[in-house]
């Protein structure tokens, strides 16, 4: 153990001391306020293992003035908790019935984000700590006053011993990341049309720093009410509006036409191959007159419209407003030439960005309150919180979920464990229980690994504390003085050194708070290895039977459903545009809902299979789970901007050339997308020779200009390039946190599988499952 103290200590164990003193300060003081002042035993154990459940064997994010809002919170919830494990433990049937239901319902709260994937594990055991035997209802009052009292403590103790600063809130994040957007497009408005590498590092950093693997847990837009998700769909659209910016081709010039009487420009109304005026880029490129504003001047006018919006200044909204003219004279020029109709359709993919970005900043500012269309990929602006939240977690009540598959392996091993501990009459059964808790892992693998440690730790410790209770005997007083420095050791190795010192170091605390219970002997170490090993035992065999490799195979399963999914609406979008038809302003199109469902599942098992550790074989060449990601976000977003239009809207077909084309490359990457899909799903007959995708070059030649072909062609055309980029990317040509692509995409929740997770990241603020 000479290690365990380095001379300069880390940033980890500088942190890890820090929520140690708080947890000793609030558990000991408890503890021994309870025992010694009040002469209650049952109110001093309650107070003891409510502190270390909610700050030793819990993980409740941010900082200190956060978590103590959140333990406020708790505390009703702790009272529910304890009041039905203190009556449910009159039988063990029933004691195993409610670990059962209990046990699934706190897992599957993770599904609210991290903070509430955080407190789970300890408001587990404010259920199984009660639920043992004696059953005696006439303490409830104890239990309940002195789990109060130690979560009490616990609270002030964060507000007030070495409080850690809190970080940048998400709003100043998306703040920061719209200026940022407003300075590229300013950039971008004169000589040389490009953006520097100083701006580009600076958009890639700004776009980064809105992903939920570089936000801090407490400060990530994971619940599933109104603002919530409109701040999400802020950060998503603002990474979207960098990533177009920087994507944005630049001008270049063109042969000057003979000025015609009584007009200012060409035919086409374009001075340079962009559509684009040199003097300022005055007129909006492509479309006939000189005095409309220019887009990218529009663009950033929003930009930081939106950024004075997030932080608490409220703008008039006439940079919104004439960005919305703005795009509806760029959707009506297609009497112009195709470089005109290309850059007008990347021009209008940056207006649709930052109307998004707008529109999903004033909803998350001002909520239910704000002007936001009801249809479209703002569906949730007018609903009410308990149905956004039942439509998140109805999205994820299935066996494809980790949330759910998490759920019902935690729940029936704890359920088991119940059981066995009570038909066997366990001495000290909630170890057991404590024991299948923290040890239960997402995977077979990983379970048996963190197990053999945790063993051998615990077997070290039940010899230590055996020889420290034979030494010192019922002296109450050696074990008073030497549990707060005892525990505060445990607190800070226990999180930085490993699971095996966790459970050495608290095996001797346990043995000498109990010591002070009641009169102890060296059988009491005895009886805590016995108990692990028993829990340690059921946690791995639920985890071999309960989806024992966890996200890996759920994580390929779902990816291959997404790229099925997206190849179907790949074929049925191109085909739409070649027929043409009415529009109509609806939610999302037709089809879409089941790709939305798959992003939910896929984005939940990704961040799930981030933090599991990879089997002992690298994963094949290739395997970009990211770039599959954003193949969907683009699929999704693309279909909905070429199919749903803000207003009812009469779409003309597409001549025959060009309606031959856009439905000839849509095949290509529908094919692609199959392939791909084909080789990665893990289930059936799967292709295993490498996938023979179509370069995104290949469309130079698959779609090449039709004559008379309009703006929505180009459109169409632009977008099947983009998700070809990305089948490229899934299949090993480039890595997916390089170049502009980097900017849009990766998400990565809490620990297990937050969506944060889940439900936070984009696919569920543009249509989440119902």
């Amino acid at each position: 153990m000479g290690g365990a103290f380095p001379r300069r200590p880390s940033p980890a164990y500088r942190a890890a001391a820090r929520r140690a003193l708080r947890a000793t300060v609030a558990a000991a003081a408890g503890f021994y306020v309870l025992l010694h002042g009040f002469d209650s035993a049952v109110g001093a154990t309650y107070a003891l293992f409510g502190a270390i459940a909610m700050a030793g064997l819990s993980h409740l994010p941010g900082s200190g003035r956060q978590r103590a809002a959140l333990l406020v919170g708790v505390v009703p919830v702790c009272w529910v908790l304890i009041t039905l494990g203190t009556y449910l433990s009159v039988r063990t049937w029933s004691a195993v019935v409610g670990m059962l239901v209990v046990g699934f319902v706190l897992a599957f709260t993770a599904v609210g984000g991290p903070r509430f994937a955080g407190a789970a594990t300890g408001l587990q055991l404010m259920y199984i700590l009660p639920s043992f035997p004696p059953y005696d209802p006439g303490s409830l009052g104890e239990r309940l006053v002195g789990a109060t009292f130690g979560l009490a403590l616990l609270t002030i103790a964060e507000m007030t011993l070495l409080p850690e600063p809190a970080a940048p809130p998400y709003r100043e994040r998306a703040a920061r990341a719209a200026e940022g957007a407003a300075l590229c497009a300013d950039r971008l408005r004169s000589a040389p049309y490009t953006l520097p590498e100083a701006t580009l590092r600076t958009a890639l950093a700004l776009s980064t720093g809105l992903r939920s693997s570089h936000v801090p847990e407490a400060e990530r837009p994971a619940g599933a009410g109104v603002r919530s998700r409109a701040l999400a769909h802020t950060g998503l659209a603002t990474r979207t509006l960098l990533g177009r910016l920087t994507e944005l081709p630049p001008l270049s010039p063109a042969p000057a036409r003979p000025r015609e009487a009584g007009t200012g420009a060409g035919a086409d109304g374009d001075a340079a191959a962009g559509g684009v005026s040199r003097e300022g880029q005055a007129g909006a490129p492509g479309v006939s007159g000189a005095g409309l504003p220019d887009p990218l001047r529009a663009v950033a006018d929003v930009a930081r419209e939106t950024a004075a919006r997030l932080r608490g200044e409220t703008p008039d909204g006439q940079a919104h407003a004439r960005l919305r003219q703005i795009r509806q004279a760029l959707t009506a020029a297609d009497d112009a030439s195709p470089a005109v109709l290309r850059r007008n359709a990347a021009l209008l993919e940056l207006v649709d960005a930052a109307l998004a970005m707008s529109t999903a900043a004033d909803i998350a500012v001002r909520g239910r309150a704000a002007d936001a269309p009801a249809p479209g990929p703002f569906w949730y602006a007018r609903m009410r919180a308990p149905r956004l939240w039942w439509r998140r977690l109805s999205g994820h009540a299935g066996s494809r979920s980790v949330f759910f598959q998490n759920a019902v392996r935690i729940s029936l091993a704890l359920a088991a464990a119940r059981l066995i501990a009570g038909v066997d009459t366990l001495p000290h059964g909630f170890w057991v229980l404590l024991a299948t808790l923290t040890l239960t892992r997402t995977t077979v693998r990983e379970t048996r690994r963190t197990e053999r440690i945790a063993l051998t730790g615990t077997l070290v410790g039940a010899l230590v504390a055996a020889a420290l209770l034979a030494l010192v005997g019922t002296d109450i007083e050696v074990y008073a003085v030497a549990l707060p420095p005892l525990m505060l050791v445990t607190f800070t190795l226990g999180p930085v050194k490993g699971v095996g010192w966790a459970q050495a170091l608290f095996t001797v605390v346990v043995a000498l708070v109990f010591a002070q219970l009641a009169p102890a002997t060296w059988q009491l170490a005895e009886f805590r290895l016995l108990d692990v090993l028993t829990g340690s035992a059921i946690g791995a065999v639920f985890g071999l039977l309960a989806w024992p490799r966890g996200a890996h195979d759920e994580l390929r399963r779902s990816v291959a459903a997404l790229l099925r999914i997206a190849a179907e609406i790949v074929v049925a979008t191109t085909a739409q545009i070649a027929a043409g038809g009415r529009r109509m302003p609806v939610v999302t199109a037709p089809g879409h809902r089941s790709l939305q469902h798959a992003l939910v599942m896929a984005e939940s098992a990704y961040a799930q299979y981030q933090s599991e550790p990879k089997g002992p074989a690298p994963p094949p060449v290739g395997q970009d789970w990211q770039a599959a990601l954003i193949a969907g976000h683009h699929t999704l977003w693309g279909a909905d901007r070429l199919l749903v239009p803000s207003e009812p809207v009469v779409v003309p077909p597409l001549g025959r050339e060009a309606a031959e084309s856009v439905i000839r490359a849509g095949d290509r990457v529908a094919a692609d997308m199959l392939l791909t899909s084909a080789r990665i799903d893990p289930t059936g007959d799967t292709v295993d020779a490498p996938v023979p995708l179509h370069a995104p070059t290949a469309f130079v030649a698959i779609a090449a200009d039709p004559p008379g072909a309009p703006r929505v062609y180009y459109a169409t055309v632009s977008w099947l390039a983009s998700l070809t980029k990305d089948l490229v990317r899934l299949a090993g040509g480039t890595g997916p946190d390089t170049g502009a692509d980097a900017l849009v995409g990766e998400r990565r929740p809490h620990r297990l599988g937050d969506p944060a997770g889940t439900g936070s990241g984009p696919a569920a603020n543009r249509g989440e499952p119902s």
